[in-house]
């Protein structure tokens, strides 16, 4: 929703800069103080525009379903956050309208100050593995070996469900987890593996 205007705004201002620069390249005008101004609008103010409309845009676009479902070793997880009949917690959130095609992204974020940049950083050593091991593999042999790197954080559950209200409080095992990550929300036991074919969460 958002993504598509900086899409344009990153075209437009890249256009704009190379005009600029070519129009100075072929004509040649006399470097006076207006050809100075061009100059610094071709290669400094519209790049910089231009990279930084596209690097947000980009971002935004890695938070949406259809992102992750890019690499084939994901589509298990996707094709089951989007069956309309699965009970997993994926689909679950998949089909709550405050996660929608993000919900992904939502479940697995960092969050905090530098979440997001964590986020990127965990994403850039997926795209790593997946190009040096993974895209490669059947999709069975992943399902069977691959598992989330750390235990789920209950504090990614807590980030949307509250732990103050009187209902989440009156569960006895909802207490005795609240200031600890030794048991996973996402765990056996608990409410389980996010995906069906997942695991405990480990």
């Amino acid at each position: 929703m958002f993504a598509e205007p900086l899409v344009l705004l990153s075209l437009v201002t890249a256009v704009i800069a190379a005009l600029l620069l070519v129009h100075y390249l072929v004509r040649k005008p006399p470097f006076n103080t207006v050809t100075k101004l061009l100059l610094l609008a071709g290669l400094g103010v519209f790049p910089i525009l231009s990279a930084g409309s596209g690097n947000y845009a980009g971002f935004e676009q890695t938070t949406k379903r259809e992102f992750c479902n890019g690499c084939h070793v994901m589509r298990p997880w996707v094709a089951d956050a989007e069956d309309p009949a699965s009970t997993s917690l994926a689909a679950l959130h998949a089909r709550n309208d405050l996660f929608g095609d993000r919900n992904c992204y939502t479940c697995h974020a960092d969050y905090g100050m530098f979440g997001t940049v964590a986020t990127k950083m965990g994403g850039m050593r997926h795209v790593y593995y997946y190009v040096t091991e993974y895209h490669d593999w059947p999709i069975a042999r992943f399902v069977d070996e691959i598992r989330i790197r750390r235990p789920f954080p209950n504090s990614t559950c807590t980030h949307c469900h509250s732990t103050t209200l009187p209902f989440w409080q009156q569960v006895p095992d909802h207490k005795a987890m609240q200031d600890t990550d030794a048991v996973s929300c996402a765990s056996k036991g608990c409410h389980g593996p996010a995906h069906p074919f997942a695991g405990a969460a480990r």
